[in-house]
């Protein structure tokens, strides 16, 4: 009969990882989707937007578990498998797992092809993608809905933004007022170089580019102000190249409106007539 010491069985390290990782996920998960998700950008000033954010939501809650893994299985990886003797000396090679590569193989395969099919829905669904055109470059919203739609004209140009309201005898204002609740059909272009409009919060981006006119939806939903980017590298001073932009009541619209065609009736009457595209004299001026 032996005398020796009992053996201590080997501890199930996986059952360990994968309950520490469970535990945390369960907490982590909630916090990110319903204390930090409201705070995700771009918020709900528009359809637009809010679809935007609650992809990014859906996206955070999806990666957690990933990040979480990674994190709990390098903590526990430094707790437990240190080296632990007053001799320092390489540990013994890693000849690696299959039951943890097949793990992680499996899952992220999983999340991927999940996250496609949901992109996929999205894209030929009512509601199209981005700004609302949809996954036919010419799809734009009904009819009716444009019925009563607000035209605007974004120009960019080294290195500012200005804004033409062609149903308001064309006025060119170096500020952006829209009204709350109306569609708004914005018409992006350039005079120089490439540009591209950002309305942040409202989740509306398109390329200004010089000779073309690039469409864009957005129904404001709420009434406050929000931030106005160039996204495309345009020059030296293309950092600064921001502004504010203001949704307005319906009312208050209409009287701020009137005002700029009464302040700049002067420069009005100087600009060339009303086009979805400009082109600055000289023609090609920088060649």
């Amino acid at each position: 009969m032996s005398t020796g010491a009992a053996t201590v069985p080997e501890p199930h390290h996986g059952r360990r990882i994968a309950g520490i990782w469970a535990a945390a996920t369960a907490i982590v998960v909630p916090i990110l989707i319903w204390v930090v998700g409201p705070h995700i950008p771009p918020g709900h000033s528009s359809q637009q937007s809010t679809d935007q954010h609650d992809v990014n939501v859906l996206l955070t809650a999806l990666a957690a578990p990933v990040l979480l893994f990674i994190w709990v299985f390098f903590a526990y990886s430094i707790a437990v498998f240190r080296h632990r003797g007053p001799q320092l000396e390489d540990g013994p090679p890693l000849e690696g797992d299959a039951r943890v590569q097949t793990t992680w193989l499996v899952l992220t395969t999983v999340i991927v092809l999940a996250l496609a099919v949901v992109g996929t829905a999205e894209l030929f669904g009512e509601n199209g993608v981005g700004g609302g055109e949809g996954p036919n470059p010419i799809a734009k919203p009904s009819s009716n809905q444009l019925a009563n739609a607000l035209q605007v004209q974004v120009i960019g140009q080294q290195w500012l933004w200005t804004f033409r309201y062609p149903a308001y005898g064309g006025v060119e204002t170096p500020e952006l007022v829209l009204p709350v609740d109306r569609q708004v059909v914005f018409h992006v272009t350039a005079l120089d170089v490439a540009h591209s409009f950002w309305a942040y919060e409202l989740a509306v981006k398109a390329d200004a580019i010089p000779g073309n006119d690039n469409v864009a939806y957005v129904v404001p939903t709420k009434v406050r102000s929000f931030q106005l980017r160039c996204a495309e590298l345009c020059g030296l001073w293309h950092g600064h190249m921001n502004t504010t932009g203001r949704v307005v009541s319906q009312t208050d619209f209409a009287s701020w409106i009137a005002q700029q065609q009464a302040t700049y009736a002067g420069v009005t009457k100087s600009l060339p007539p009303y086009s979805h595209v400009y082109y600055p004299q000289p023609l090609r001026r920088a060649g």
